[in-house]
């Protein structure tokens, strides 16, 4: 299971080798915080786009920047864990920054995959991918069921 979490220098050396024997590489990312069956729905829908799963992890630092200074709530290191204990997610890293743009440049996915929350001209990274004969998906969420959503309901019934 935690080898399928990597540094981003052994995940660009595995994912070439898999591009080179005919696999389609598939990325998403996100932060995963708590995680919920909108988030497997999601994941299993995006490995069904092609042959490997690789998920981009936004760090503890990145979450703050995207989410609020009281984000994540579970830290990247049990995230990262969750993740890893689906079978559909073959390969996570964690990134810094606060888009994923660096890594996706850095993985050259065949598929690109975000949430039809996303309008398909502002994805992060679609203009690289495309460039690259690869193709941007976008999955329909499941209504109704959110991290944030998860919060507010703890916080009202413990309030």
């Amino acid at each position: 299971m935690l080898s399928k979490i990597l540094k981003l220098d052994a995940l660009v050396n595995l994912i070439k080798k898999e591009k080179k024997a005919g696999k389609q590489v598939v990325f998403t990312n996100g932060c995963f915080d708590i995680m919920h069956a909108g988030h497997v729905r999601y994941l299993d829908a995006a490995r069904s786009k092609g042959d490997l799963l690789v998920v981009g992890l936004n760090s503890d630092e990145s979450v703050k920047i995207i989410k609020g200074s009281k984000r994540p709530v579970v830290l990247q290191k049990f995230r990262a864990q969750v993740l890893a204990g689906l079978q559909s997610v073959d390969y996570i890293t964690i990134f810094n920054e606060p888009d994923p743009l660096k890594l996706i440049m850095a993985v050259n996915p065949d598929v690109l995959v975000k949430g039809a929350d996303w309008d398909a001209d502002n994805i992060i990274g679609a203009d690289f991918v495309k460039s690259n004969h690869g193709k941007v998906v976008t999955i329909p969420l499941v209504q109704d069921i959110s991290t944030t959503n998860i919060i507010k309901k703890i916080l009202r019934l413990y309030a």
